[in-house]
């Protein structure tokens, strides 16, 4: 039955026109992480690749007397908020982690990638028991369509600390710094150790003062990355890669005695169980497939991929006809891509073990796990109704008017004058395509009928960020050596 639905689905994508050739995921990998560059905030290096961007926010912190200069700007805005910036980087360097020796020449590019988050997180950690989570008073920066390298908003800095908590962001941040520790473990062993070190400092920060940054900063993270999902998840999510990091066993009965703390992080659901959920604000999936080779890590994992798959009667995720995940919510993209990347290294531990998964509706192979994640990582690249790849500058084909004000604006080599706040609404407006390309840019994807109104007004699916693309890193480095 399950060979037959199969055959189907090939057969009608085939009538619909959407079966493509073989993708280039080398000139795809080599992209989405080039587009990293695209949103870095600071002092540029010389080997900066993206020459449109130049220097921004180069006094962030210093009213405060401390250098909080560094780090991303998370979307198409220009304000670092740290808490989907940690999300990312762990992704990163679980990308590296897992699939470095697929990546080639890209293996030293990606590394740069994760050091300039890391950089900026050594800096926003240097004070023990106060951490800074974010820079930029994000109202301020919505109110205006300015390049960052004209900012003119306030770089409010903004922390959490013993007094007024911040737990989800603090251990997604030493999450952020224990794999990091260990993408870096073989090529430079000090900086590993500095990482690592921080990691453990800040993890304890977070747990023995526990609150979330909800209550803390309130309107400054709400509702732009407010947490939904409580803030234990992020301290089980860090003890687990401080276990990798260390082989510690404290770590690991400390992921043991809270993972059922984590509200349904056992179960699955057919209205969406926090068993699959996985992104900056909720880590459940993730969890199980750090530490999939033990239970209760091993059967949780069995049942998201369960729940996940499309022939499967209880799935907890839609897919659309032409056959994308989706998930409620904005930048839906963030769904395929962090899900495929679960899909891949849970597949490539079974496939390692010579192991199926047993489901409700049969038994499941690892090659059906890595063929699920190859469908979505193809039609973001353009095998879709489409025929559109959702990666900026990637294919013939691809979204224009993206959300992103630094590439919409004109480029500093070309206008050097300052734009002011207000003074980028016509370009916002433009019915041109926007002058810089963000190369390598995921935008958050059509909508669940497979159509993509390409318009900077509709930012659910116009805006990239660096959630969408950092899963997107790993997956691409695998089927770039395995593409068949």
């Amino acid at each position: 039955m399950l060979r037959f639905s199969l055959l189907g689905a090939f057969a009608l994508a085939m009538m619909m026109g959407f079966v493509d050739s073989q993708h280039d995921y080398a000139d795809a990998l080599t992209k989405s992480i080039l587009f990293f560059e695209g949103q870095r905030s600071g002092k540029l290096p010389p080997t900066q690749r993206m020459t449109w961007r130049k220097d921004s926010a180069l006094e962030d912190g210093f009213y405060l007397h401390i250098n909080l200069v560094g780090g991303y700007y998370d979307a198409g805005d220009n304000v670092k908020f740290n808490f989907p910036m940690a999300f990312t980087t762990t992704m990163l360097a679980w990308s590296v982690i897992e699939f470095g020796n697929d990546m080639g020449s890209d293996y030293q590019h990606a590394l740069e990638a994760i050091r300039w988050a890391t950089d900026y997180f050594l800096k926003c950690t240097r004070i023990p028991n106060i951490l800074f989570v974010q820079v930029g008073d994000p109202y301020g920066d919505h109110d205006c369509w300015e390049r960052p390298e004209d900012m003119d908003t306030p770089r409010t800095a903004y922390a959490v600390s013993a007094k007024h908590p911040g737990s989800e962001v603090s251990g997604e941040i030493a999450a952020a710094l224990a794999a990091s520790s260990l993408a870096f473990k073989s090529v430079d062993a000090s900086y590993s150790k500095a990482l690592l070190d921080r990691a453990l400092m800040v993890f304890k920060f977070a747990d023995t003062y526990r609150g979330s940054y909800n209550d803390s900063l309130g309107k400054w993270v709400c509702p732009f990355y407010c947490d939904f999902n409580g803030y234990e998840d992020e301290l089980v999510w860090a003890a687990a890669w401080l276990y990798k990091a260390t082989n510690a066993a404290e770590y690991i009965k400390y992921v043991r005695d809270n993972i059922y703390s984590i509200s349904n992080i056992s179960t699955s659901s057919t209205n969406g169980g926090s068993i699959g959920e996985f992104g900056w604000d909720a880590k459940h999936a993730g969890i199980n497939m750090t530490g999939n080779k033990e239970e209760p890590f091993s059967s949780n994992a069995g049942r998201l991929v369960c729940a996940l798959l499309p022939e499967s009667p209880t799935k907890w995720v839609e897919y659309s006809p032409g056959g994308l995940m989706f998930r409620s919510g904005g930048s839906n993209m963030q769904h395929p891509t962090a899900l495929s990347f679960l899909l891949l290294v849970h597949g490539r531990y079974l496939d390692s073990t010579k192991s199926t998964i047993s489901c409700d509706f049969g038994a499941t192979t690892p090659s059906r796990l890595i063929q699920v994640a190859k469908s979505q990582v193809d039609y973001v690249l353009g095998t879709n109704p489409a025929g559109m790849s959702y990666m900026v500058g990637y294919g013939n084909k691809f979204p224009e008017f993206i959300h992103h004000r630094g590439s919409s604006l004109p480029p500093i080599d070309q206008h050097p004058e300052r734009i002011g706040c207000r003074d980028g609404d016509p370009y916002f407006a433009s019915k041109s395509p926007n002058p810089n390309v963000l190369t390598g840019a995921v935008v958050g994807g059509p909508l669940i009928n497979d159509t993509y109104p390409d318009s900077r007004v509709d930012f659910v699916q116009s805006e990239p960020t660096t959630y969408i693309n950092a899963p997107l890193v790993g997956v691409l480095a695998y089927f770039k050596s395995n593409s068949r």
